[in-house]
């Protein structure tokens, strides 16, 4: 019976071990670790994946902070998917959703119902639209860098290259975006600042085979332009490709936004003349630990800027 007894006994202790709890692990204090979803545009842009490598490293070195879900969607357009993701983050009832939303407007009804069940929401990169906040009633911070600021520091810097008179074309992002019409607007600062003329503003929804299309057919159109003012680096090397394929390469100049690897390079072979650093590996980092401040503070949000940079051929050799 004492055989039976311990044999008893030791099945006990396995079955209970086998019954380990599946939920978060708890943080150092003994409370459960917020849950933070990160969702981002298009995956396939440079930019986003450099954003959720950013994202994931900061999660790694602060792992007893937080806990981090992090999804993106198929092309810059794919509003419907992003749409079911902040649903699913819902659904997930994760603690926080930091979102750069692939439409200002779109997302501001999932963001509401987002709040609605108690989660704090934090938007980045493309800031959500104004008007359809305030018919929502809701105020969500933006956590990003001045766009049109950006753009225009790029515009200035080719300005210097150029006289006033000369043509110029812009390649604008997804029309409709809020960053998107702020880079329009920058260049267009700067543009009217140097007498510099905008032949033409077309729109390449930030891809960069469209760029490459839609550049392909301006250079013969517009055979006066001596720049390329294109909204994201994506369409900058569209850009840059319709202008080898023309036989324009450095006879017309290329300026970009994002600061992705393939632009540098580009400019460093003088293919490109500058593109903007908005810090991309950075911009989600800092809207989750915003989101967290506010889970742990239960603070007001309010909107925080965050900073851009010229990047050119000198700066590239510091």
């Amino acid at each position: 019976m004492k055989h039976l007894s311990l044999v008893l006994s030791l099945v006990s202790c396995l079955v209970l071990a086998g019954c380990k709890d599946d939920k978060p692990a708890p943080s150092a204090g003994g409370a459960k670790k917020p849950r933070v979803a990160l969702v981002m545009k298009s995956l396939a842009n440079e930019f986003f994946k450099t954003m959720e490598d950013g994202a994931r490293a900061h999660q790694k070195s602060h792992v007893a902070d937080y806990e981090l879900v992090a999804n993106g969607i198929r092309d810059e357009q794919d509003v419907a998917r992003q749409n079911n993701l902040v649903e699913q983050m819902i659904a997930q009832k994760v603690d926080a959703i930091v979102i750069a939303p692939a439409d200002s407007k779109a997302l501001v009804p999932a963001c509401k119902k987002a709040m609605d069940a108690g989660i704090v929401v934090v938007n980045i990169d493309n800031k959500l639209d104004a008007a359809a906040l305030a018919d929502k009633g809701i105020k969500v911070p933006f956590v990003g860098p001045d766009n049109r600021k950006g753009a225009r520091i790029a515009g200035e810097f080719l300005a210097k290259k150029l006289k006033s008179g000369d043509e110029v074309a812009i390649v604008e992002g997804l029309q409709g975006a809020f960053n998107a019409e702020q880079r329009k607007l920058g260049f267009e600062d700067a543009c009217k600042a140097a007498g510099l003329k905008i032949a033409t503003s077309q729109s390449a929804r930030w891809e960069t085979a469209e760029a490459d299309k839609l550049v392909g057919a301006m250079v013969p159109n517009y055979p006066n332009i001596k720049s390329l003012l294109c909204a994201n680096d994506s369409m900058a090397l569209g850009a840059a490709a319709a202008l080898k394929a023309a036989g324009k390469t450095g006879k017309i100049d290329v300026v970009g936004f994002d600061n992705i690897a393939a632009a540098r390079q580009l400019i460093n072979e003088g293919k490109m003349l500058c593109t903007v650093d908005q810090h991309g590996d950075q911009i989600a980092v800092y809207g989750i630990e915003y989101a967290l401040e506010i889970i742990k503070t239960k603070s007001a949000p309010q909107d925080k800027e965050t900073p851009v940079d010229l990047v050119t051929a000198e700066t590239l050799k510091k």
